[in-house]
């Protein structure tokens, strides 16, 4: 059957024909589902859209199949005879959606697309032709498109674009209609549209340059009048510059000249406004601040204050101020690395036999503290984790990116791929004096990513290996400890309990170091317990020593005369029994240090009660506190205390401490989750268990300071926590993944994020619960969209979309709405994204969810802005900024001062744009945000310009420069080809 035999109409009433036949559609509901086909002019619309046009926010759980039954009886109206569930040749399943087959025959939206393209690219060559062209095209509506369908459905954006396109058509027509003297041709046309449209400007503006062109001069002054008083009363506002430059064209009797020129601007202010980049649709698309402020007066926004470049990172750990022996060692490596060798390069210090304890990384971080005068541009650390019990060894790629971090990269920077992410460590590196120590690394290939290119970088790595891939293929220098003779044992005891006791008993000193084994470690801990009891006798000390027993297999020397664990097994002994048990219990935390709260969530205990018992750990050195308030144990240690907690707690006990921590993490987390996002839609965690008390969290900022410092540590729960086999804890998994979405995506630790959200959606799915699947599939594909790999997110977040319509969800689904309008930006698709944030909404409003409505209508109001609707944008903008004012939320009030002002400088409004850019800056300077701050103030640099101040603009362009390279961030470049093109102008002038 060829197409023209079937043909299709929607520019007015929806109407099917077959040959002369209308066919008769059967209800409102069909007849909404074959408009919404038709505009979409043979794309694939997806079925979670239709549901949203034939119900809107509150569709029935039976909504999919209803519309299955839709697409079946449409099928058989256009091919009768079709069989049942057959697919025909009309109406297609496509791309997880249906797809109606048209061409310019069949239908009448199509062909008037076809006509008016004809008349544009005719109107140059011949204007009357195109004036035909574009009144046939016109001649075609029977009224607004798809009229007569439910008001619901009509209110999609495809249907306001469509009857946008009409608009388009009919300026068109009038531009074509002077250029060819014709001007009455199209006035029926135009009168009709601006009597639908009376606050469209460039609508009401070619009314007036029509009919002054038709010589109605008074008629067309009127109908300004008429324009401006609807504007002042209505929206508060004067007439654009677009729609003066019409009355002043009208007024100097220039009609012809000055209308083209006016028709001309107005246009490529429209383009401008589609395709431009420059606004940070990330950011702007955000939230919005304070209503009410006088415009009046502010015709310059100064800059701030010179940023200072963020300082040198120093991240060494606390030198031990009792350091004593490895004179040899040190006058060693000072040899090799004095002050006259300009290349310093790379020592890696390793133990004889694999052995713990020896002291690698004190050797490492004092030589590291003598030195680093010598590196001015920072000192990096990082703990490996190489040989941890808990087999929790840190990726090389989450090292990079740690270190990308405290050289001040920002983390839209970093590349996707360990191999990328190393190159553009050495890139940072590049011509900087950088000490480097990697601790306790596990093999080579773990280290060699994290090696600098540049020769005047130091790099020093410790290992129970001697790591000889690095000696032959980087030249590193080996350096190997041994542990303690007994002079050095006897000078370490001295320099820790004086020379006075340990010269009154030699051979009790002697005995002590021969029992440790000469570990450092061990002594430091047997030394510790002697120096809180003075007047202990040293004998009496060895002979407990002697009697003590412990084991630690996995750490014992074959030649050692007594079991290092012997040594912990005593030390333990000597706290209290509260102690003893958070020593034990410890050792179950995965992450790689640790917080008083976080001790306590694992004892049961109140912070208050916990934190002496913490403190005799550290008396004892049993635990290190190497930051204040974060903890951390040595792997000895730890293996001393994993083998403890399993001989003396049973599985039961065991996983209610875990369990415990694991509530601590999420309820803080979710607390932070709600501060940094007071619009999102976070699970609510499960009531905690007694003895757990989160962490109270005043503001975003605290929220902020608690995730990063957490930050390694959640990254480890999570993971745990997925991988314990246990339903409870996977579920406590994908809840604590999703609660630190709002964190990864503020700081831009997109790696880390999309790690966690697949980990989340793999427990979701194990799990077999849809509800958690939609949420893993939404969560993956944001940040899959933020690492650009958008082919993967899109297909996520439409199964995620179907997922929550079937759950009928409408949180859910407006949420998914957003990300999916955020990924239509990205591709181009402006009137794709206003749908969605639409769409977004309308559920919104009918949820009641202020907080995420005003969110969303700032987003609407961004798109409109991008799409060259800049009253619609302000409507909606300072709707949003009214509510988020009274809501708290700075960011997103940032974020619609941003919106405003750009709609505003389109609109010729400068002084409005400066005070609107003004208000987001003040906010952002608040908050700390740096980028958004660079990203406005180059939009205040091209209000400037447009005012004709280029040395403001270029005042603010240079800000903006100064914060992009201060993060090294590639759209330095693009300001810096503004300012380039500035002081030619100038100069050429």
């Amino acid at each position: 059957m060829p197409l023209a035999s079937v043909r299709f109409a929607v520019l007015g009433a929806v109407r099917v024909c077959r040959g002369e036949t209308e066919l008769d559609l059967a209800g409102p509901q069909e007849r909404a589902l074959l408009a919404l086909l038709l505009v979409r002019a043979g794309q694939p619309v997806a079925v979670s859209e239709i549901v949203d046009v034939l119900w809107g926010a509150d569709p029935p759980r039976s909504a999919v199949n209803v519309v299955r039954r839709h697409v079946g009886s449409l099928r058989r109206l256009l091919e009768p005879g079709l069989a049942a569930r057959a697919e025909g040749r009309w109406l297609l399943r496509d791309a997880g959606g249906y797809r109606l087959v048209t061409d310019g025959e069949s239908s009448d939206l199509l062909r008037f697309r076809a006509l008016r393209e004809a008349g544009r690219r005719t109107v140059d060559e011949s204007p009357g032709r195109a004036v035909a062209l574009l009144t046939e095209a016109l001649s075609l509506w029977r009224g607004p498109v798809a009229a007569g369908i439910p008001v619901q459905a009509r209110a999609h954006p495809a249907f306001d674009a469509a009857d946008r396109e009409r608009l388009m058509a009919v300026r068109e027509a009038a531009d074509a209609a002077q250029r060819a003297g014709l001007p009455g041709t199209v006035l029926p046309e135009l009168q009709r549209a601006a009597a639908e449209h009376p606050l469209d400007e460039p609508v009401q503006g070619a009314l007036i340059l029509t009919l002054a062109a038709a010589g109605r001069r008074s008629e067309a002054l009127t109908v300004y009048e008429a324009v401006r008083t609807r504007l002042a009363e209505e929206l508060g506002i004067d007439p654009g510059a677009e729609l003066r430059a019409v009355r002043d064209a009208v007024l100097l009797a220039h009609p012809q000249a000055e209308a083209e020129h006016a028709l001309q601007a107005g246009a490529s202010v429209s383009a401008a406004a589609a395709t431009s980049d420059s606004g940070s649709a990330g950011f702007s698309s955000a939230g919005s601040e304070s209503a009410g402020s006088d415009f009046a007066g502010s015709d310059f926004v100064g800059p701030a204050p010179r940023r200072p470049v963020p300082p040198p990172p120093a991240q060494l750990p606390h030198d031990l101020p009792l350091f004593t022996g490895r004179r040899a060692e040190l006058d060693e490596v000072c040899a090799l690395f004095g002050e006259d060798v300009p290349h310093p390069g790379t020592v890696v210090i390793s133990a004889i036999g694999g052995m713990a304890g020896v002291g690698k990384t004190t050797l490492a971080v004092h030589w590291a503290h003598r030195v680093a005068d010598r590196f001015p541009d920072g000192q990096l650390y990082v703990n490996l984790r190489g040989f941890d019990p808990s087999g929790a060894v840190l990726e090389p790629g989450e090292a990079v990116r740690g270190f990308l971090d405290a050289l001040g990269v920002p983390p839209e920077r970093v590349p996707h791929g360990l191999d990328a992410q190393a190159a553009l460590y050495r890139s940072a590196l590049a011509g900087r004096r950088v000490l480097v120590v990697l601790d306790n690394a596990r093999d080579a290939e773990q280290v060699r990513p994290l090696l600098p290119g540049s020769p005047g970088c130091l790099t020093i790595v410790t290992s129970r290996d001697e790591l000889p891939g690095l000696v032959a293929a980087h030249g590193a220098h080996s350096l190997t400890l041994r542990p303690f003779d007994a002079v050095q044992a006897r000078a370490f005891l001295v320099r820790r309990l004086g020379a006075d006791r340990v010269a009154a008993e030699p051979d009790a000193a002697d005995e002590i170091g021969e029992l440790c084994a000469g570990l450092p470690l061990a002594l430091a801990c047997v030394a510790a317990r002697a120096a809180l009891h003075p007047h202990f006798p040293l004998a009496a000390v060895a002979a407990e020593l002697r009697e003590a027993d412990g084991s630690l297999d996995a750490f014992a020397r074959s030649d050692a005369s007594l079991d290092v664990g012997t040594v912990f097994s005593w030390s333990t002994r000597a706290v209290s029994d509260a102690a003893a048990r958070l020593f034990r219990l410890l050792a179950l935390h995965p992450g790689p240090d640790f917080s008083l709260p976080a001790a306590a969530a694992l004892a049961g205990l109140p912070a208050r009660r916990t934190r002496p018992l913490l403190a005799e750990l550290t008396g004892l050195h049993l635990i290190t506190e190497h930051t204040p308030a974060r903890y951390v144990f040595h792997d000895l240690l730890r293996a001393h205390a994993t083998e403890l907690v399993d001989e003396r707690h049973t599985e039961a006990e065991r996983q209610a401490a875990l369990h415990r921590l694991r509530h601590h993490y999420l309820h803080t987390a979710h607390t932070a989750d709600r501060l940094l996002a007071p619009n999102a839609d976070p699970l609510p965690p499960p009531p905690a268990p007694q003895g757990v008390h989160p962490e109270p969290l005043a503001d975003d900022d605290r929220a902020l300071a608690w995730l990063t410092a957490e930050h390694a540590v959640l990254l480890a729960v999570v993971e745990t926590a997925a991988a314990s086999g246990d339903a409870v804890q996977e579920r406590l998994a994908c809840q604590l993944a999703w609660s630190l979405e709002p964190f990864f995506d503020r700081r831009g630790h997109w790696h880390d994020g999309l790690a966690v959200q697949r980990t989340a959606l793999e427990a979701a799915r194990r799990l077999a619960d849809p509800v958690l699947e939609a949420r893993g599939l939404r969560g993956l594909a944001r940040v899959e969209a933020r690492l650009g790999l958008h082919s993967r997110s899109v297909t996520r977040l439409e199964r995620a979309l179907e997922l929550f319509t079937e759950l009928g969800d409408r949180t859910g689904r407006a949420h998914t709405h957003r990300s999916l309008g955020w990924e239509s930006e990205q591709h181009g698709d402006l009137l794709g994204a206003l749908r969605h944030n639409q769409f977004a909404l309308a559920l919104f409003r009918a949820l009641g969810d202020r907080a995420a409505q005003a969110s969303v209508l700032n987003s609407v109001g961004w798109y409109h802005a991008l799409l060259g609707d800049y009253r619609q944008a302000l409507t909606h903008s300072f709707e949003a900024l009214t509510m988020l004012q009274h809501l708290g939320d700075r960011y997103g009030q940032a974020a619609t001062w941003d919106s405003i002002a750009y709609a505003h400088h389109h609109l010729g409004r400068h002084p409005h744009a400066l005070l609107g850019y003004r208000n987001a800056l003040a906010l952002l300077r608040e908050l700390g945000v740096p980028y958004a701050e660079a990203d406005i103030l180059v939009r205040v640099g091209d209000t400037h310009l447009a005012m004709g101040d280029g040395d403001a603009a270029r005042t603010a362009w240079h800000e903006a420069l100064t914060l992009l390279r201060s993060l090294d961030h590639p759209d330095a470049a693009r300001v810096e080809a503004l300012l380039s093109g500035s002081e030619g102008e100038t100069g050429a002038g």
